[in-house]
C-alpha cells in the first residue's frame, strides 16, 4: 500500500502525540520535509522550571519515534488561567479622586508611565539583527501586511540581507502572500527554528507552526510568548553574518501583542500603513501615540488605496483624497508613499508572487518606498529622531 507524504507526516505525527500521551500541553505536532518534528507546547509562566524540563522530555519522546530524524519543541507561556480574585471594593466619597469624570485629553500619571516604560534589560539588542522595523497600522485592512511584504521583498531585490517576521497571531497573512503556505520551518543543532526563505527573505510566521483552519485563541501573554520565540529563537542571522534590516508585520491596532513589541522588542522604528479614508486616520493618531509613548520613532506615513486610474488616465479618488497627507502634516510626519489601486498588487498576494519583484511598474513604487525607509534609518543614527507633537 503507497502512502503519500502527508499521509506518512500525520501518521508520525499522531504517534509522537501518543508517545507523549497526548497532553492538553501539547498544542500542535508537525513534521517537515527532512523529518525533523516541531513541537508548540503550552507553559505556565510562574513555573518556567518545569516547563522547561518538560519541553526537553517531549523532545527525546519525539526523537524515539520511528520516522523523526530530530525534534525542537517551541514555549509558549500563558498565565495561569484561573479567575482572578475580585478586586477589593473602595468605599466612595463625593470628595474621593475615583468619583470624579475621567475628561477627553486626561493622562495617565508620571509613575504609571514609568511603569511602563521599556527597561535596557527588555530592550537590549539580539544577535544576528542589525535594525528592526515595525510595520504598523492602528486599523484592520489597510493594506498593512502587503506593505510588508512588498517593502521586505523590494529591499531584497536591492541587496539587503532581510527577514520578516509575521508577529499577526490571529490572522498570519505572510505565508499567503509568499507562497509557502505549506512550508514549514526547520530545526537547527542548537534547537534554533530554521526561517523559511522566499523571495531573498528569511521569514517566520505562526501560520508555519499551527493548523490553517484552526482558530488562535490565545491571550495575550501567550501570543506576546510565541512573538518573542519567533524573534528570539531563530537563526535569522549571526554576529558576523547578521540581517541588515527585520521587518515585523505587527498586528492591526493598540492592544497588548503592539505594545509588548514597542516596550520589549529593541525596536529601531516603526512605519504606519492607512488609507485616505477619515475612519482610518482617527486610529492613526492613536498609532502613533503608543510608539510616542514608548519612544518608538516613527519614520512616516504610508497611504496605499490613494486612488483608482481609469483608461484615460483621470484618478478617482475612491477611499477620499489627501487623507496620509494631512494627517502625516499634523503629526509632523511625511508621507513616504502613496499606493493607488493595482490590480497586479492584489494579484501578487494571493498568488504568493510580490508585485515589487515581479511587476515593473509597481516594482518601481516599493523601490522608491525601500530607499525612502533605508535613508530614514540611516538617518537617525545621525540625528535625533523628530518628535511627535498632538494638539487638542
Amino acid at each position: 500500500m503507497f502512502r503519500s507524504r502527508a499521509e506518512k507526516a500525520q501518521t508520525v505525527e499522531s504517534a509522537v502525540r501518543k508517545a507523549l500521551g497526548d497532553p492538553r500541553w501539547l498544542q500542535s505536532v508537525r513534521l517537515d520535509e527532512q523529518r525533523r518534528a516541531v513541537l508548540v507546547i503550552e507553559a505556565d509562566p510562574s513555573d518556567m522550571e518545569t516547563a522547561e524540563r518538560r519541553r526537553m522530555d517531549a523532545e527525546a519522546a519525539a526523537r524515539g519515534v520511528r520516522g523523526v530524524v530530530e525534534a525542537s519543541a517551541v514555549l509558549t507561556a500563558e498565565r495561569s488561567i484561573q479567575e482572578p480574585s475580585p478586586a477589593p471594593k473602595v468605599p466612595l466619597t463625593p470628595s474621593s479622586p475615583a468619583t470624579q469624570r475621567v475628561r477627553k485629553g486626561a493622562r495617565l500619571s508620571d509613575q504609571a508611565l514609568s511603569d511602563g516604560a521599556p527597561t535596557p534589560s527588555e530592550t537590549k539588542k539580539i544577535e544576528g539583527i542589525s535594525r528592526i522595523l515595525v510595520v504598523a497600522s492602528a486599523k484592520g485592512g489597510v493594506g498593512k501586511s502587503t506593505v510588508a511584504v512588498n517593502l521586505a521583498a523590494a529591499m531584497a531585490k536591492a541587496g539587503m540581507k532581510v527577514g520578516l517576521l509575521d508577529a499577526d497571531i490571529y490572522g498570519p497573512s505572510i505565508p499567503t502572500m509568499l507562497g509557502t503556505v505549506d512550508e514549514q520551518p526547520g530545526a537547527g543543532g542548537d534547537k534554533k527554528l530554521i526561517p523559511v526563505e522566499a523571495h531573498g527573505l528569511k521569514t517566520l510566521s505562526i501560520g508555519y507552526l499551527s493548523d490553517p483552519d484552526a482558530p488562535m485563541i490565545w491571550r495575550g501573554p501567550i501570543v506576546m510568548s510565541a512573538i518573542t520565540q519567533m524573534l528570539n529563537d531563530a537563526a535569522w542571522g549571526t554576529a558576523d553574518d547578521p540581517l541588515d534590516l527585520l521587518i515585523i508585520d505587527t498586528p492591526p491596532g493598540t492592544g497588548d501583542a503592539q505594545l509588548a513589541i514597542a516596550q520589549r522588542v529593541p525596536v529601531t522604528a516603526a512605519v504606519i500603513v492607512t488609507t485616505p479614508q477619515e475612519v482610518a486616520l482617527a486610529d492613526v493618531r492613536r498609532g502613533a501615540a503608543m510608539f510616542a509613548k514608548t519612544a518608538v520613532p516613527v519614520l512616516g506615513v504610508v497611504e496605499t488605496l490613494s486612488w483608482f486610474e481609469g483608461p484615460g488616465g483621470d484618478r478617482h479618488y475612491l477611499m477620499g483624497e489627501g487623507g496620509g497627507s494631512r494627517i502625516a502634516a499634523a503629526l509632523g510626519l511625511p508621507v513616504l508613499a502613496e499606493l493607488p489601486m493595482l490590480q497586479a498588487i492584489r494579484e501578487g498576494g494571493d498568488a504568493g508572487t510580490p508585485a515589487a519583484v515581479t511587476d515593473e511598474e509597481t516594482g518601481k513604487l516599493f523601490t522608491t518606498l525601500a530607499r525612502r525607509v533605508a535613508i530614514s534609518l540611516d538617518t537617525l543614527e545621525t540625528k535625533p529622531a523628530p518628535e511627535l507633537v498632538f494638539e487638542d
